[in-house]
């Protein structure tokens, strides 16, 4: 039985904690392997001239000019990597323009490990889709399979409105928060509001580190791992 060969993806994204984690992600996803990391459209350009893949894991936010401009200049030289991009931006008219540029699917940050698996688990299933479809009954299967992806599911007792107020609220924090400010600015438990820091440190949105005062054990300040 001849086994199938892992699908190559390329993280592009210009933090190296959120690299890492997104790299570790792929990782840990059956039939994918990270073929190498990027940091900005410049090095992604050079990646794939030595190692050519067949996904990027694109973040449109590059310092050195927007994702879709990086994937419409691979468009021209030749590439024909798919797209998953990364984005915190929800504007339609860029979901819109990528569609021409092989964006295949959006990913919106923050986002959870088993978003991501969701995603790619998707685009394999729709790569294995080859040959000559018998109706257009399995055309719209083929193209359901990429095109609607099924919500994947946070963390026990986690809800996705709370995550998101969480995330607005740190990343509008410029010098970082205490689990004790964010509760108060969010309007939850202490406790709780340390469960959704903590897993956006596990998703690489955020990071931690301990703050000392005059008396006691330091307290844990977290902040946004992005400026924007």
């Amino acid at each position: 039985m001849t086994v199938a060969e892992p699908i190559r993806v390329l993280v592009v994204e210009d933090d190296p904690v959120a690299a890492d984690a997104h790299v570790r992600y792929v990782g840990r996803v059956p039939g994918f392997v990270a073929a190498g990391k990027a940091h900005t459209g410049a090095e992604a350009r050079r990646a794939l001239e030595r190692t050519p893949v067949d996904l990027l894991l694109l973040d449109l936010h590059l310092p050195d000019g927007h994702g879709l401009r990086l994937a419409r200049s691979l468009r021209a030289a030749g590439h024909h990597a798919d797209v998953i991009a990364v984005t915190s931006a929800r504007d339609l008219a860029v979901v819109r323009e990528g569609v021409s540029l092989g964006v295949v699917q959006y990913v919106l940050k923050p986002f959870t490990f088993a978003t991501l698996r969701d995603r790619l688990v998707r685009y394999a299933e729709f790569r294995g889709a080859a040959g000559e479809a018998s109706g257009q009954d399995e055309v719209d299967r083929a193209l359901a399979a990429l095109r609607a992806p099924a919500p994947a599911a946070l963390p026990k007792g986690l809800s996705a409105p709370t995550l998101e107020r969480v995330t607005v609220t740190l990343r509008d924090c410029a010098g970082g928060m205490t689990a004790a400010r964010v509760a108060e600015a969010v309007g939850i438990s202490r406790i709780t509001a340390r469960r959704y820091l903590e897993h956006l440190v596990d998703a690489g949105r955020a990071a931690r580190s301990p703050q000392y005062g005059t008396v006691g054990r330091p307290e844990l300040r977290y902040r946004w791992v992005r400026g924007r």
